[in-house]
């Protein structure tokens, strides 16, 4: 009987530990409580606590189970590049094969993508997108113009387009203009429905052109941007052109950046000079800007014939004006609105037909290379022609001259042509100094050596010195014919100091 009282007490002693565990580990305790009833309860909490560990493992394990509703609202994971490459359409980059109808089919592609709402009104932001040209050299028989117009934020870069021998030659490699033909086909297949700029005033917005070389192969142009707003032309080497190596026309906004231009590549000495043809760039097309570009070969560097353009850091040596050449033609009579700063004209000088509101300033004239103001209705107002360097080889050539074959400027304003260092050439100005000495009562100064405009004095400052005892009184007696008369009441030994101005509006 003691024996089976000693396993009776080991086993409620057991018993109790195993109660005493439970309770250790349940929820909420209740010390001195020991029901079965209890026990059981917790063991239910415990292996329901046990079963969602096993349910949320087995989600974030298991592939065939659906994930929850939270996990459902959140969108798929997709490739964000908008970067399509030429190479992936079939383009040849070794220039072997014609490659127009796979890059063509690229930015129909590119184009059409994924659209990020709009720029101007009527534009349609592309976000972004890139037809990427690989570094490749691509043969092109025919304009790249996109499908549509409406069209904005969208970049070609990185490679060579060479037109081919059956080019048309009134063409341009790249081509931003409204297409001719609205049911352009790529590939077999319409690239558009409609037309994107219905309500836009503009064809493009936003289109960037930038690391490219384009080679015209003597059949038409490289680049023409047609009533565009803020396009952007960077680092591009444009040879070969027999039209223009770039045309805007309309619109406004285009920026021409670090690019080189020419007909033939050369580097200035070149034989066949004389026979150069073409222009490198002509602007017609309001508020844009030429800003570090090299024009090494062409008839005319560039043409502008909108108003308020601005060319900044462009060097030309295009062809020499000995053989006939051009480094910037303004041809827009009565409204010139242009600014030429820190620029370089090499051999080749600047013509400005009627020039109202013009500024050439802080510039580098070599090589007998000068600047000629052409009357077209005989109108000059706004001139700013100051600052600048002229270099020559003393051959009597003046900086500034009138070319009045049309007839004689006669409306002339605010005209200032001063402070340029001259070494070779002739100095022309609208303000000189001069003076005169020696013993009389009438002295002549002369300014026609200097002053642009024939008989044109309207304004003269002088001073009289005399070492004579007397004082005599004194007087600007005479202007005419750009010579100034200042005569004294007495003989004296004197000089004459005299400032005469042009320039001073009546």
């Amino acid at each position: 009987m003691a024996r089976k009282a000693l396993l009776w007490s080991m086993f409620m002693g057991l018993a109790s530990f195993s109660f005493l565990l439970i309770h250790v580990y349940g929820e909420q305790p209740q010390v001195g409580q020991f029901s079965g009833g209890h026990y059981h309860d917790q063991m239910r909490k415990m292996q329901a606590i046990k079963a969602s560990f096993v349910r949320h493992d087995s989600i974030a394990l298991s592939p065939s189970i659906s994930p929850s509703p939270s996990a459902a609202q959140q969108p798929p994971v997709v490739s964000s590049s908008r970067v399509y490459h030429a190479t992936s359409y079939g383009a040849d980059p070794t220039g072997k094969m014609d490659s127009t109808e796979a890059i063509l089919k690229a930015i129909s592609d590119a184009v059409q993508g994924p659209s990020e709402g709009s720029l101007i009104e009527g534009i349609q932001n592309l976000g972004g997108a890139k037809l990427s040209l690989e570094g490749g050299n691509y043969l092109i028989s025919r304009p790249l113009r996109l499908p549509a117009t409406g069209l904005g934020n969208f970049m070609i870069h990185g490679g060579t387009l060479r037109a081919s021998d059956d080019f048309p030659t009134d063409g341009y490699l790249i081509d931003l203009s409204s297409s001719s033909n609205s049911k352009n086909e790529v590939n077999g297949k319409s690239s558009m429905d409609a037309q994107l700029s219905s309500s836009s005033s503009y064809n493009y917005e936003y289109i960037t052109l930038k690391d490219l070389m384009l080679d015209s192969n003597y059949r038409g142009g490289g680049i023409a941007v047609i009533n565009s707003l803020r396009t952007s032309i960077d680092n591009c080497y444009i040879v070969h052109f027999t039209t223009n190596g770039i045309l805007v026309q309309s619109g406004h906004e285009t920026y021409i950046r670090n690019s080189f231009l020419g007909q033939h590549i050369t580097a200035g000495g070149d034989q066949g000079e004389r026979n150069f043809s073409g222009t490198a760039i002509t602007l017609m097309g309001n508020d844009n800007a030429v800003t570090d570009v090299v024009i090494f070969s062409a008839a005319t560097g560039i043409i502008i014939s909108g108003q308020a353009n601005i060319l900044t850091g462009v060097h030309c040596y295009n062809k020499a004006t000995g053989f006939g050449g051009t480094g910037i033609y303004l041809k827009l009579p009565g409204l010139t609105q242009t600014r030429i700063v820190n620029s370089y004209l090499d051999y080749t000088g600047i013509v400005a037909e009627d020039p109202v509101q013009l500024d050439i300033s802080n510039c580098f004239f070599l090589g007998d290379a000068y600047i000629v103001l052409k009357s077209i209705n005989g109108v000059a107002n706004g001139v700013n022609i100051v600052d600048n360097m002229f270099g020559g080889s003393d051959k009597g050539i003046e900086i500034v001259q009138l070319d009045q074959s049309n007839g004689p400027f006669k409306d002339i304003k605010q005209v200032v042509i001063d402070r340029n260092n001259v070494k070779g050439m002739n100095l022309k100005a609208t303000v000189a100094r001069g003076s005169a000495n020696g013993e009389g009562n009438s002295w002549v100064v002369d300014f026609n050596n200097v002053l642009l405009f024939p008989n044109l004095i309207r304004h003269v400052q002088y001073s009289l010195s005399s070492t004579s005892s007397q004082f005599p009184n004194h007087a600007l007696r005479n202007i005419s014919g750009n010579r100034v008369q200042i005569q004294t009441n007495l003989n004296v030994s004197a000089s004459v100091f005299v400032t005469v101005d042009q320039s001073v509006a009546n």
